[in-house]
């Protein structure tokens, strides 16, 4: 089984991983990690704070590829990021889709006024983060309400995040 996992940035999806690692003791694959990887290395002139679209169009190709190889090879993966287009099912095949669950996180507007101190806290649990200062209030809601926008436009599955932080996802 491969597990997609997406979502605005500091919606949890780093974290999610790690528990579902836990959990269900399957590999996770961090798309920043990669990104960070191919950036450092030289394979790539795109730079951290290049513009997501170009990141994805980079990126995803070489996470396309990997899921296949996993399915094919009949591997459990969890994948982990913000690089994972929102008309990612185009690329697989029936026999591949049957192997994949996608979750987006977003969180609700309410939740983000209210807790925002604790996002902002949290963010560099799983992940330290060199440079967050760009993380606003505003930010988080412009991209939180952009994605669910999006999921929705998609029928994609998410899951929305409005009164406590508690997300459990059963394999």
């Amino acid at each position: 089984m491969i597990i997609l996992i997406t979502g605005a940035s500091h919606t949890g999806k780093t974290a999610l991983a790690q528990r579902l690692l836990e959990k269900y003791k399957y590999p996770y694959l961090s798309i920043d990690h990669l990104k960070m990887g191919l950036i450092r290395s030289g394979n790539t002139e795109l730079t951290a704070m290049s513009d997501d679209r170009n990141l994805t169009a980079y990126i995803w190709p070489i996470v396309r590829e990997m899921i296949k190889t996993a399915v094919e090879n009949k591997q459990n993966l969890i994948v982990e990021g913000c690089y994972i287009p929102f008309d990612w099912q185009k690329d697989f095949d029936t026999e591949y889709l049957e192997n994949i669950q996608y979750y987006c996180l977003v969180m609700s507007e309410e939740y983000i006024r209210k807790h925002f101190s604790d996002i902002k806290k949290y963010a560099n649990t799983i992940e330290s983060r060199l440079d967050d200062e760009w993380c606003t209030m505003e930010s988080v809601l412009t991209d939180n309400a952009e994605m669910l926008e999006l999921v929705q436009k998609h029928n994609l599955n998410h899951i929305l995040i409005e009164d406590k932080y508690e997300i459990n996802i059963d394999l």
